[in-house]
């Protein structure tokens, strides 16, 4: 048997920090599609509720404990926010620079990073991706005070509520719908977490996105993979005729429905467009990070 030991060298673990903040904006199918940056993020406070204890009694003793269920809700706290945060911050912008306060609220996805570190390595050890979805904020109030010897910028912050999202059962694994995922770098494989912080992050072909829990859940199944380079689409400009070329491993979808599309797609009207985007089939592929994986078409005529 093994002798426990505390505070070893190395092994004294902390985390710290916070940076790297998307906002993602659902599109009209509810998929977080496009992420903005978020600057100047203070902190933000993961703050679980529920599973509290009822406790049942039977034949004079406690028989058992049923707990309710668990929630998930969130505080962030910035110097600023994108201009893009104003929609789901319950505010309408009908004219460049006005805007109209107390509107209905959408929901939106965040993510962002904190840092881990150790005793031998510091801040550099690894760092910790957490991914929040279906989340609707409600703001906290704002003191504007007199500038005076002592300056500090306003700080923001707002309260996060969560509808959890479903996940399919994964083996044995039986999932209830979740708002929060986190990967920790220094545990998985970092050809998982790149596939993943290419989709969180954007890269030179394609939009940063939140990818559902499932695809989030795929990248780190721990078998092996298979990297395919998505064929571009082909296209026709006078009719407006998209040719999917047929790629195994991939699958095309279209932008504005979610779609999966095969064969050819003719955009409707002359002037219009359409966006086409390439995912892998399913968890035993992968696409690369410098590989297009989006692409948008008009028709001319």
């Amino acid at each position: 048997m093994a002798v426990l030991t505390w505070d070893a060298t190395g092994s004294r673990y902390y985390e710290t920090g916070v940076d790297r903040g998307v906002l993602y904006i659902p599109d009209a199918n509810g998929l977080y599609s496009n992420g903005v940056a978020w600057n100047g993020l203070i902190s933000v406070t993961e703050q679980p509720t529920g599973a509290e204890a009822n406790p049942m009694y039977a034949d004079n003793i406690k028989y058992l404990n049923l707990y309710s269920v668990e929630q998930f809700g969130a505080t962030i706290e910035a110097y600023t926010y994108p201009d893009e945060w104003a929609q789901f911050d319950g505010l309408i912008s009908p004219y460049t620079g006005v805007t109209v306060g107390q509107q209905a609220k959408k929901t939106f996805g965040l993510s962002y990073r904190t840092k881990l570190g150790n005793d031998t390595v510091g801040d550099d050890y690894g760092y910790k991706l957490h991914m929040i979805y279906g989340a609707v904020a409600s703001p906290t109030e704002r003191a504007y005070t007199s500038v005076n010897e002592t300056p500090e910028p306003i700080t923001f912050s707002w309260e996060l509520s969560t509808n959890p999202v479903a996940v399919t059962t994964i083996g044995a694994n039986v999932f209830r719908p979740t708002a929060l995922i986190t990967v920790d770098s220094t545990k998985v494989s970092s050809a998982a977490l790149t596939n993943l912080t290419n989709q969180l992050w954007g890269t030179a072909g394609g939009n940063p996105q939140l990818p559902p829990p499932d695809t989030v859940l795929g990248y780190f199944t721990g078998g092996a993979t298979t990297s395919v380079v998505p064929s571009n689409p082909t296209f026709v400009a006078a009719g407006g005729t998209i040719t999917i070329v047929a790629t195994t491993g991939v699958v095309y979808r279209r932008t504005d429905t979610n779609a999966v599309v095969s064969g050819t797609v003719v955009i409707g009207t002359a002037g219009a467009s359409l966006g086409i985007s390439a995912e892998p089939l399913n968890n035993t592929y992968t696409i690369p990070a410098a590989a297009d994986r989006y692409w948008y078409f008009t028709r001319t005529t």
